[in-house]
């Protein structure tokens, strides 16, 4: 006997809930999605914005007369004519161009966060946890520059200027960082110059610029150590290795930037002339590429002949670079606020 029309009904709203069901997306406790858009900031999780929203936010008018732009093909992006609603350019690196004037970049933003324990520096983070980015004003995409773990706390940076994290991280431009570090037990002067010297960690011998002891207690010691590189909880590897378990690591200074007065998850906006100088201090151990002078001992070709150093001498060798005049390479470098304040006095 075939079912009734009220019964077909009851039976396809229960398939077409069903259905549904299995194709919602899973979202973790915090009720943060796993993937999609991030809800601060009004991007992707890749770090990617729409092209409207970048046109909207330069003051090119509304996102619906931003698109007439963009579907009508005056919008390039990196020289190529954009007429797909919803591509998604990064602002910082990518250059935009509307009727051939070129949008202006965002306006280069540093922020100086004190870290508190328990706040992660990735970006995304599906467990929901805080991240460093939820604790500064934004209206646009930031990253932090550098890394802490989730365990440690103090300075960080955290930019849209990507040029500027990538000097204050690279291991060649050796930027000092400096922390507080309190270690369980009473270290020996062996160790304290084994820490000088370097420790064999499984990718790379790492070794701290500077280390001195700050205060001693009966069952702990603070050590203040200072850092030219950031590999992955670098500190906490290379005194785990020599017996001592890190009880608390607080970054207090990275450059000529300290926190001053700022307290667990306060932050301020850096000056120009402050970024300035993070750049001078980045780039005065290599020079600055932008004005540093071209090389003077590069062989002189000319069209048609050999170079004009093979005709000055036989070895070819006035134009070369030997061994001594290149230097050695630089070795490979490897992340309660009360109770700190407590231990130093």
């Amino acid at each position: 006997m075939p079912p009734s029309p009220r019964n077909q009904s009851k039976a396809a709203k229960q398939i077409s809930r069903s259905h549904l069901a299995r194709k919602a997306p899973l979202r973790p406790e915090s009720g943060r999605p796993r993937y999609g858009k991030n809800p601060r900031f009004g991007m992707d999780d890749d770090g990617l914005e729409r092209l409207q929203k970048v046109l909207a936010a330069a003051g090119l008018g509304s996102r619906r007369s931003c698109e007439e732009l963009i579907t009508s093909g005056r919008v390039e992006v990196d020289h190529e004519i954009i007429t797909t609603l919803g591509s998604k350019v990064d602002p910082v690196r990518q250059q935009i161009r509307v009727d051939g004037e070129r949008l202006p970049n965002p306006r280069r933003t540093v922020y100086l966060l004190n870290k508190p324990v328990g706040v992660v520096t990735t970006n995304f983070d599906p467990s929901g946890r805080p991240r460093v980015i939820d604790l500064v004003p934004a209206d646009q995409r930031l990253f932090p520059i550098g890394r802490l773990d989730r365990a440690s706390e103090g300075l960080i940076l955290v930019t849209n200027d990507g040029e500027l994290g990538n000097l204050l991280t690279h291991p060649r431009y050796g930027v000092e960082k400096k922390y507080l570090v309190q270690i369980a037990g009473i270290p020996t002067a062996e160790t304290i110059e084994s820490l000088r010297q370097g420790i064999s960690l499984a990718e790379a011998t790492v070794q701290a610029k500077r280390v001195t002891v700050r205060s001693q207690h009966k069952q702990s010691t603070v050590l203040e150590m200072v850092l030219d590189e950031g590999r992955n909880r670098e500190i906490r590897r290379m005194l785990a290795s020599l017996g001592h378990k890190v009880q608390q690591l607080k970054r207090i200074a990275v450059g000529d930037l300290t926190l001053g007065n700022l307290l667990p998850g306060q932050w301020r906006k850096l000056t120009w002339e402050e970024v300035e100088r993070l750049r001078k201090s980045a780039t005065v151990a290599v020079g600055d590429f932008r004005t540093r002078a071209p090389r003077t001992n590069a062989p002189k070709r000319t069209y048609g002949g050999r170079p004009r150093t093979h005709r000055d001498s036989s070895n070819g060798e006035s134009g070369r670079r030997s061994n001594e005049q290149s230097g050695k390479r630089r070795p490979k470098r490897p992340g309660k606020a009360s109770s700190w304040r407590k231990r130093l006095q």
